[in-house]
């Protein structure tokens, strides 16, 4: 193992151990460096990488503390990997949330509340056949957001949001150019909608397992168009894609 790696793994076991609670400013770099046997700079570096993925907050002129560990900086954390990627990754990214997604929405089938029906009911009254590819998305993203936050677990939900994001190129682009998907994006929100105030989890989770794969199905062939050469990707090439 890298003594930067050896280092990030220490202040991590003692993040995990309970030694350091969120919020707790880290001992002096000398005195920490000396207790864990690592050089300054080994440390210096671990606390970088640390940051970077916010389980520490570095305050110039203050000091180095954990910071809340919440599931919303999870979402940056998770952003800011994904944000590194090709656009090639898109595809992974959706076969990650057809895993995630359904679990989720089937969690919230157990969990949401009449309150929370009337607002994924507004989000949905919100949007018709009239709405633009920008309109629809935004809600979408609201209308995902909404229901995987009944879940109970934020943990998932701050996942699914993490990974959800960096796809709403793809999603906007499809709905742009491809036939018929507003609609049927508007249909299998409503699906998944109706199973849910039914109380219906299985009907919930199969509903969001295909709104998903839709998705994750276009990207796919797109990136199978671009693959096979110039003439025939660039129809399907997403905007801003190399």
């Amino acid at each position: 193992m890298a003594v930067t790696d050896s280092a990030i793994a220490a202040i991590r076991s003692m993040i995990v151990s309970g030694e350091l609670q969120p919020g707790d400013r880290l001992p002096p770099e000398a005195a920490l460096g000396a207790r864990l046997g690592l050089s300054r700079n080994s440390l210096r570096e671990a606390v970088r990488a640390l940051s970077l993925i916010r389980v520490l907050d570095v305050r110039q002129g203050d000091g180095t503390y954990v910071t809340n560990l919440a599931p919303s900086m999870l979402v940056e954390a998770i952003s800011f990997i994904i944000d590194l990627h090709e656009d090639s990754s898109i595809v992974e990214l959706l076969q990650m949330r057809r895993i995630l997604e359904p679990a989720a929405v089937e969690l919230a089938a157990h969990g949401i509340d009449d309150a929370g029906l009337a607002q994924v009911r507004a989000i949905l009254d919100r949007t018709g056949p009239q709405s633009s590819a920008e309109e629809l998305l935004a809600a979408d993203l609201e209308f995902h957001r909404t229901v995987n936050s009944y879940c109970g677990n934020s943990y998932l939900s701050a996942t699914i949001e993490g990974i959800s994001g960096p796809t709403a190129r793809a999603r906007i682009w499809r709905g742009i150019t491809e036939s018929g998907s507003l609609e049927r994006t508007l249909a299998e929100h409503e699906a998944i909608y109706a199973a849910l105030a039914a109380g219906r989890a299985d009907v919930a989770g199969a509903w969001s397992r295909v709104h998903i794969a839709g998705v994750e199905m276009w990207v796919a062939q797109q990136a199978d168009l671009a693959a096979q050469g110039p003439a025939q990707g660039r129809a399907g090439r997403q905007p801003g894609s190399p």
